[in-house]
C-alpha cells in the first residue's frame, strides 16, 4: 500500500537533514506508526506522502502511485490530517465538512456512515464556526473531513496534540 525507498529531504540549502534514507513499506490494512522527537522529520515525511512536499531524492509510492508524478491520483485516494488544525476557521462545522465532501464529488449524506461515530459528537455544533471549537472538537472535525471521501490511505500527523485526555481516548477508540 505504501512503499518508501531511500527518501531524503533537507532544508536550508542542505544544512538541515529532515529525512536521510528513510525506507519502509506498509501493507494493505496495516496500521503503521512513525515515532520520533520534535524535528525528527515525521511531518516532512507525511507531507511528502500526501504529495504536498517534494523529496530531494528517493521513491515514495502510495498504492502504486508515485508521489511526484501521480500527485493528482494520490490526493484522491488519501485522507490527510496534519498536525496543526488547518480547516477553515471562519466556516461552520457543517460548511467545512460539506466543502471537503464536494472536493471529492461526494456528499455528507452519501458517506455519513464513514464518519457517523465521530461526527455525531460534534453535530450539535454544526452551525458553530470551526475556529470557536474546543481542541477535541477541532480534531474530530478534521478527522471527519479526512474520512468523508472514503480514502484508501489515512495519514494522521499527531492527531491528538493539544487534546484533553478524555477526548484523546475517545479519538483513538473511534479509530
Amino acid at each position: 500500500m505504501i512503499e518508501v525507498k531511500d527518501l531524503h529531504k533537507s532544508y536550508t540549502k542542505g544544512k538541515v537533514n529532515a529525512l536521510n534514507g528513510v525506507t519502509f513499506s506498509v501493507k494493505d490494512g496495516e496500521i503503521f506508526g512513525v515515532i520520533g522527537p520534535d524535528g525528527a522529520g515525521k511531518s516532512s515525511l507525511f507531507r511528502i506522502l500526501a504529495s504536498l512536499l517534494l523529496p530531494d531524492s528517493g521513491i515514495a509510492l502510495m498504492n502504486g502511485h508515485d508521489v511526484i508524478k501521480d500527485y493528482r491520483e494520490i490526493r484522491q485516494i488519501i485522507g490527510y490530517m496534519p498536525g496543526r488544525f488547518s480547516l477553515y476557521q471562519d466556516l461552520s462545522v457543517e460548511e467545512n465538512l460539506t466543502f471537503f465532501a464536494t472536493l471529492f464529488n461526494t456528499t455528507i449524506e452519501e458517506n455519513y456512515h464513514l464518519i457517523k461515530d465521530i461526527y455525531q459528537q460534534i453535530e450539535p455544533f454544526k452551525n458553530r464556526r470551526a475556529g470557536a471549537l474546543s481542541g477535541g472538537m477541532k480534531q474530530k472535525l478534521a478527522l471527519s473531513c479526512a474520512l468523508i471521501h472514503k480514502p484508501e490511505i489515512l495519514i494522521l500527523d499527531e492527531p491528538t496534540t493539544g487534546v484533553d485526555p478524555v477526548s484523546r481516548k475517545e479519538f483513538w477508540d473511534m479509530l
